[in-house]
């Protein structure tokens, strides 16, 4: 482990005082790294085109704990750069913090990312950290709701603009049910948890860690699992970063390359980073790494990434969430992917 010391800065919401970009006013929405001469390259210039990246790290992101733990990226960037770590409590959290210029580099849901660049947000998604399984319907263990039709009528917790929301919009479309057959009740991932062990609401669209450490402590029940229902865990950075920073951005993803590598060697050491930052059993952190994350996938985000957000698509339109609906949302589709930094990571 790097002996560097890292600065570990607190993420500071930011939704209430940031308004979102008008739909379809995206700057450089086609803007690629590799068209652009704004960013000078270490290899060019001997420096760094900034002495300051800040990037997040977050539980359901197990690369970023690795990168964060071992010091991979300052490692690479040297004494030149100072890296700042941002904790992410979600997509939804990782985007305001993009949004806000908090974060040059965050990690969401691929759901999440589409939902942020339709709306306006120049986010794009730079490297793939996993596939995972992170998303189910949870109630407790006495609850009488054994199917996606029991839902109806009922109190459902989930975190807007993550992919556990976007798993119960298709969870309730396949039992039949829509928005209006529930009431949901908007709660950060930890507090959905709480509201459901505490009774106030009938069930939960869960993310793991959180949602395995549920089963184990609490003997909370997952109902209803749907693997095509989750989307790619998506690495994210504002196109502004990218055609100014492309340096900066082809490092990190370097790193996360470098800990993708590691974690599948050393996948119990992993699961002992994700057990003490997310402060939960290491048997159940096992079954996150082991079972349910898949890091074992392709960094490089392309068509399989985009067959699954075209998938929601639908969905998500008809969610009302979406400034400019289904228009701009394919126009963020065709324009989300930047394959430039993960390309090159692995032919290096």
């Amino acid at each position: 482990m790097s002996a560097i010391t890292r600065r570990i800065v607190p993420a500071i919401a930011v939704a209430g005082t940031m308004m979102l970009i008008a739909t379809g006013c995206v700057a450089g929405e086609n803007a690629n790294a590799s068209d652009t001469s704004a960013s000078e390259s270490k290899t060019s210039t001997g420096e760094w085109s900034s002495d300051t990246l800040t990037v997040d790290f977050a539980t359901y992101n197990p690369l970023s704990l690795v990168i964060r733990d071992q010091g991979i990226l300052e490692d690479i960037l040297g004494d030149s750069v100072d890296v700042e770590w941002v904790q992410s409590a979600g997509s939804n959290k990782a985007n305001e913090l993009l949004r806000s210029g908090s974060v040059d580099v965050g990690s969401t849901a691929g759901s999440a990312a589409l939902l942020a660049r339709a709306n306006g947000s120049p986010i794009q998604v730079i490297d793939i950290y996993s596939q995972p399984e992170w998303s189910a319907i949870v109630v407790g263990p006495d609850s009488n709701i054994t199917s996606l039709e029991d839902l109806a009528g009922t109190s459902i917790a989930a975190t807007k603009g993550t992919d556990p929301y976007f798993f119960l919009l298709q969870a309730l479309e396949e039992g039949g049910l829509s928005l209006d057959d529930v009431e949901v009740q908007n709660l950060q991932h930890a507090d959905g948890r709480a509201a459901l062990d505490g009774g106030s609401v009938d069930a939960w669209a869960g993310l793991d860690p959180i949602m395995a450490a549920a089963e184990v402590e609490s003997g909370d029940q997952l109902i209803y699992r749907n693997v095509d229902f989750n989307t790619y865990g998506f690495l994210n950075a504002t196109e502004d970063f990218i055609n100014n920073h492309a340096d900066l951005a082809q490092a990190v993803v370097d790193a996360y390359e470098q800990a993708r590598v590691w974690a599948l060697e050393n996948p119990d050491e992993t699961a002992a980073l994700l057990a003490d930052v997310a402060q939960i059993d290491i048997e159940v952190a096992k079954t996150v790494i082991q079972e349910r994350s898949n890091l074992d996938v392709s960094g490089i985000p392309g068509d399989a990434q985009i067959k699954v957000l075209e998938k929601i698509a639908p969905v998500l339109a008809d969610s009302g969430d979406v400034q400019g609906g289904q228009d701009s949302i394919d126009k963020a589709l065709s324009t989300i992917v930047n394959a430039t930094f993960a390309e090159k990571a692995a032919k290096g």
